[in-house]
């Protein structure tokens, strides 16, 4: 299944980017906590080669509490500053103000020294569709000043909200790059959401998905729909093991596939079979 999605306002979004970069001294960028590396946009390295840099793994309530740790480690490892965040309940925003003031510390010092009374600290926050920045930035705020939505690509346009009276973020819309390399990369960015729905398969993408949690988390599907199958057993029998048990049986007794497949879905992205990461760090 390979997965690309690369709409045309992602070309406009990535030139507005690199437009705009040179208004700002930070750049924020959201990760998802379940898939710190396949949501990682390599396209962001080059634009912000030259800027300071704060890395947000969101979305750390869905993710395994152990792994977002060690990841938060390896970022930490790479010169970035890192903070795990749950936008939705608000956890972790309070950490970002400081640390994007503390970055800027010296620079502001130097500029007051030259005769600049308020040098603001100015921030670019960008990060793939649906992975929460719109709610993490109204938790900032403390008030709704960004779009949200549970579907990808809600944010359309660029906009400059002031967080603080010298602390100012340029919100970019949520943006993917050209080609993914790697097919799992498409894959898990589709599991989580950050790919249109309207594209895909769902039953494909659902027993991909089995096949992932099977392997990482061999628990989780099980225990979540009540059934029992042995090492190997196929993804699609797995999932018509689910429609089954949950009752989703159209006319003439065939399993509803799509139905089944949707709420699987729904239900992994929502962490109702636990609190998984699909990326896994190498040791």
């Amino acid at each position: 299944m390979n997965i690309q999605w690369y709409p045309g306002h992602m070309t406009k979004t990535r030139r507005m980017m690199e437009e705009n970069i040179s208004l700002v001294d930070i750049v924020i960028e959201l990760l998802d906590a379940r898939l710190p590396l396949s949501s990682k946009n390599p396209d962001i390295d080059t634009l912000a080669r030259n800027k300071k840099r704060i890395i947000i793994l969101n979305k750390a309530d869905l993710a395994d509490e152990n792994a977002t740790k060690e990841w938060e480690k390896y970022f930490k490892a790479q010169g970035f500053e890192a903070v795990k965040t749950d936008s939705a309940a608000g956890r972790g925003i309070k950490d970002i103000a400081p640390i994007a003031q503390a970055l800027m510390a010296e620079k502001i010092e130097r500029l007051k020294k030259r005769g600049r009374i308020f040098v603001p600290t100015r921030a670019m926050i960008v990060g793939i569709p649906n992975v929460g920045k719109s709610t993490l930035i109204n938790k900032l705020v403390g008030r709704n000043m960004a779009k949200t939505g549970d579907k990808a690509g809600v944010t359309r346009g660029k906009q400059w909200i002031r967080v603080k009276k010298d602390f100012e973020l340029l919100d970019t819309p949520g943006i993917l790059w050209p080609k993914f390399e790697d097919e799992s990369v498409g894959l898990k960015l589709a599991f989580t959401g950050a790919v249109n729905d309207d594209i895909l398969d769902s039953a494909e993408l659902a027993c991909r998905l089995i096949e992932y949690l099977d392997k990482l988390y061999p628990k989780a599907v099980k225990d979540r729909y009540g059934i029992e199958y042995a090492e190997g057993t196929p993804s699609h029998e797995v999932l018509e093991m689910i429609g089954k048990k949950r009752g989703f049986i159209k006319k003439g007794g065939e399993v509803d596939y799509k139905r089944t497949s949707d709420i699987l879905t729904d239900e992994f992205r929502g962490a109702k079979l636990g609190r998984i990461t699909l990326d896994v760090l190498e040791k």
